[in-house]
């Protein structure tokens, strides 16, 4: 046992509890518990957070309704655009039909760069799909990218 040279604050004891409480809870992939959190009593501050603690994501289906993603104009005719944030591509294979995908290379899930020369662009290893449908029109990709649901109204492209 070491010898303690300086008194030990209630803060820095509560602070070391909670952090280990936090990380006895990141050893399972399939614990949806945000962890242990505590309000601090007036006057104190709380610890500095060295980690988030495991949240769901969530999914594009769960994005609130009129999440817009583009102006129809924005995307061009027999081309698209990425959207690597919300992991959609937007497309307009003809003149006024907008279609979207995921954005995640059915390959090895890295997320498709660009849309050129009628296709959806793979960077990692050059699979490409087809504006059309996203079928596979080069490998190594196994199947198209999945559709995801939008809805176009008065000039806005919005996830549904």
């Amino acid at each position: 046992m070491l010898p303690m040279t300086t008194p030990t604050s209630r803060r820095a004891v509560l602070a070391a509890a909670a952090g280990t409480a936090a990380l006895a809870g990141c050893g399972s992939s399939d614990d949806k518990s945000s962890g242990t959190s505590s309000t601090p009593a007036e006057g104190e501050t709380s610890p500095p957070v060295a980690f988030a603690p495991n949240t769901p994501e969530k999914s594009s289906s769960a994005s609130p309704q009129g999440d817009v993603l583009a102006k129809t104009s924005d995307i061009p005719v027999g081309g698209g655009k990425v959207f690597a944030a919300k992991k959609v591509v937007v497309t307009q294979p003809e003149a006024g039909t907008f279609k979207a995908f995921s954005a995640i290379c059915t390959h090895q899930g890295c997320t498709v760069k660009d849309v050129a020369g009628g296709t959806i662009n793979c960077p990692c290893h050059g699979s490409k799909y087809r504006v059309a449908d996203a079928s596979v029109a080069a490998g190594p990709a196994p199947r198209p990218l999945p559709a995801k649901p939008i809805t176009v109204e008065n000039g806005s492209i919005r996830l549904a």
